[in-house]
């Protein structure tokens, strides 16, 4: 029977995972703006231009010179010559003199001369010309000017982000249609046990499908990596080590779900170290306590429990956050404040992690509970996050407003 080492705590691991591995040393890669959503900035963006490039309207209505509408009312409209109208894309016709105004629809280019916009709403078209002013207007009034979202030299992104469809609509905007992004961090999946079968086979007596290789791919393919799946291995050392082997040349960082308990058929931690050095082996928190990580040469090797949700909570709250320092960036949790709605006790010594149901009741976000075992996936299916009982506390009652860190993707 081999021992576990002293465990470590949560924070004591993601310190680890700091200061053991460094950023990759690969070349960074150019994609084009359409396949960079969720990729990792590998330098700062700036503007070369002004956006936008023009002075132009936020509303339909009428440039026009402020000074000819002050102190202008629906009972004495300001009387303003209408000399034409500015089609969208389109450079205006011509400029606006005193006593002048120009039709203008919303995000249409500012003519020459004009200095404001009124809208349509608080003018009159006479049909003669004429057109009459009902609210004065100020300089500048429901106006963008020109490089006011940004202008040349501006700090647009920072290199190190990682990309969200919003930065992708203001590359766009830009004109950066080629990104510059750091490779994506090649994640090698496996799965051991002598009891564990496909997705697709029917489980025969004492089997179980392999839950956690899909589960575990999906979350790291979500949190941006390139995950290869090299399958099921049975626990028998020389085979796992030959696949382990296989997965540790191809990719940056392996994952092995599976024997890293302390029975005498738990091969994950004898399999792994045999690589290198084993950094921990056991977590001080509940479920995901056998976790377990080795390093070779400067690549990682995480070993996770075999209980679906215990791999689940270990690939969230470890295998992200070394994921991203591979990657050169800062992990950032999405947390949302809500009120706990049973109490839920916790003894244990460790950390303990649950999962929770969101949901909202007269403008108060609730977190419902998830009730089951490590074993039991099915009961996170549509959970929304989870939140952790410190190891010092003895649960949370009802009532108790909670920090929910969210499954979903940063």
């Amino acid at each position: 029977m081999r021992n576990m080492l002293t465990v470590k705590t949560p924070d004591e691991v993601l310190d680890l995972i700091q200061t053991a591995f460094t950023p990759l040393n690969r070349p960074a890669e150019t994609v084009p703006l359409d396949a960079a959503l969720g990729r990792v900035l590998a330098a700062p963006i700036r503007a070369s231009e002004f956006v936008p490039g023009f002075d132009r309207s936020t509303v339909d209505g009428y440039a026009l010179r402020s000074a000819d509408t002050f102190g202008c009312s629906d009972a004495l409209p300001a009387l303003l010559t209408r000399v034409g109208e500015v089609l969208m894309g389109e450079a205006p016709p011509g400029s606006v003199g005193p006593g002048e105004c120009m039709a203008i629809p919303t995000g249409g280019a500012l003519p020459p001369g004009a200095d404001g916009v009124q809208m349509v709403e608080y003018s009159e078209d006479y049909g003669d010309g004429t057109v009459g002013i009902l609210k004065s207007v100020a300089p500048g009034n429901n106006l963008i000017f020109k490089g006011d979202d940004v202008k040349p030299g501006d700090l647009v992104l920072p290199a190190a982000r990682r990309l969200q469809p919003q930065d992708i609509g203001a590359l766009a905007a830009l004109g950066v249609t080629e990104v510059p992004v750091r490779p994506q961090v090649r994640v090698g999946v496996l799965s051991t046990g002598d009891e564990i079968v496909p997705p697709e086979q029917v489980p025969g007596s004492g089997q179980v499908r392999d839950v956690n290789a899909p589960l575990v791919g999906a979350v790291l393919t979500q949190a941006g990596a390139r995950v290869t799946q090299y399958g099921i291995f049975p626990d028998d050392e020389p085979t796992l080590r030959a696949g382990v082997a296989k997965a540790l040349v191809e990719n940056d960082l392996v994952v092995l779900s599976g024997g890293s308990s302390v029975g005498a058929k738990d091969a994950a931690v004898t399999v792994l170290s045999s690589f290198g050095e084993l950094l921990f082996h056991g977590i001080a928190m509940k479920p995901g306590k056998p976790t377990l990580l080795a390093k070779s040469g400067e690549k990682p090797l995480m070993g996770l429990p075999g209980h679906p949700v215990a791999a689940l909570f270990s690939t969230h709250l470890f295998v992200c956050p070394l994921l991203a320092r591979l990657e050169g960036r800062t992990l950032r949790r999405r947390a949302l404040k809500a009120v706990l709605t049973e109490t839920v006790g916790a003894n244990h010594g460790r950390a303990q992690y649950n999962g929770v149901f969101l949901s909202e009741e007269n403008g108060t976000l609730l977190a419902r509970p998830v009730r089951g075992k490590s074993g039991l996936i099915t009961t996170l299916a549509g959970a929304d996050g989870y939140f952790c009982i410190p190891r010092d506390c003895e649960g949370f009652s009802a009532g108790t407003e909670i920090s929910v860190i969210t499954f979903t993707a940063e």
